[in-house]
Formats: structure tokens, C-alpha cells, sequence
């Protein structure tokens, strides 16, 4: 079997942020760091140098919720694909859930596929190395100590029931 290894081009069905205004604070953060450093370069006053880097450290770590255009969660006939994660193979999933998690004054939708086999083994091709310049940046996953990988689903394009649906349809349809 021959997995594609380009982590932007893997084919089938896929996920990608939303372009929407929820992420106008990212923009925001950014343009103060700019104004932070600039007024402590005309004041010479060094907080303002530590209100840039807080403000530029919030733009950083949400950088990958403005890349719209690149796949962020999928399937193909391989597996299961997740952005800085890997390509997760049809054999080695247990089971694929969408659970409801009450935040607040919201509900927040979570992606949770379960594995059946090690980690190691699940993998077709593994992309949790990422370049040095990415490693502080947001995540769209998390692994648990279930062997458990979870995924918050609101900030993308399409309605978590959809990805849900899709994902066990093509989940029922590759691992027979």
C-alpha cells in the first residue's frame, strides 16, 4: 500500500477552518504587537516591548485558523488524515464519536476517535514531526491516555454532524 506522504495533499474528503469573523481577534492581536512595537521604540519604554510579545504570542500560537485553504481533517481510502498528526489506517479505529461538551453558556462539539491497536501501528504515515518554526502553534487534536484522539470540530467549515456522518460512513465502507 502506497499512503501519500504530503501532508497538504492527500485527497478524498476534507475539512478545512472556517472563514468566518470569529477569528477577526487573531488579526487584532496581530496589529497591536505592530503598535506595541512601535511605541517602544519612539517611548523607549520596555513594557510596551512586553505587551508585544504577549500580544504576539496569541497571534502565533492561532496562526493555523487563518489557513482556510489547507486541509485540516479528512478521510481517504488509506484512513483518517489530521493536520500535524497523521494518516490514522480504517483497521486500527475502534470506534468514531461526536460528543456534545457543555462550556459555559455554549456547547462545544468534539471529534473522538478510538483506537484499537498502539499508536505506532495505527499510523500509515506519521506528521507529528513538524518544522521547528510550527511546533508552539495551535493543534487541532489531542490524544488522550485511552488512546483516544480528540478533536474539536466548531471551527471548521462544515457542521460537526456532517463530518461525523461522513467520516463513519466512509469508516463502514473502507475496513470491510
Amino acid at each position: 500500500m502506497i499512503a501519500p506522504m504530503d501532508e497538504g495533499n492527500v485527497g478524498g474528503y476534507s475539512v478545512a477552518y472556517s472563514r468566518d469573523d470569529t477569528y477577526f481577534p487573531v488579526y487584532i492581536t496581530a496589529a497591536l504587537a505592530a503598535i506595541f512595537c512601535a511605541a517602544a521604540f519612539v517611548t523607549g519604554a520596555l513594557y510596551w516591548l512586553a505587551l508585544a510579545a504577549l500580544a504576539a504570542g496569541f497571534t502565533y500560537y492561532n496562526i493555523p485558523l487563518l489557513e482556510t485553504g489547507r486541509p485540516t481533517l479528512g478521510a481517504n481510502q488509506y484512513g483518517i488524515f489530521i493536520q500535524a498528526f497523521g494518516l490514522i489506517r480504517w483497521r486500527a479505529i475502534e470506534r468514531i464519536d461526536l460528543i456534545e461538551i457543555a462550556e459555559r453558556a455554549m456547547t462545544v462539539h468534539e471529534l473522538q476517535i478510538v483506537l484499537n491497536a498502539p499508536l505506532t501501528s495505527a499510523l500509515v504515515v506519521d506528521w507529528r514531526k513538524q518544522p521547528s518554526w510550527r511546533w508552539l502553534m495551535r493543534l487541532p487534536w489531542r490524544m488522550s491516555h485511552t488512546n483516544m484522539v480528540r478533536i474539536n470540530v466548531e471551527p471548521f467549515d462544515q457542521p460537526p454532524d456532517t463530518i461525523h456522518r461522513t467520516f463513519l460512513r466512509m469508516w463502514r465502507y473502507y475496513r470491510s
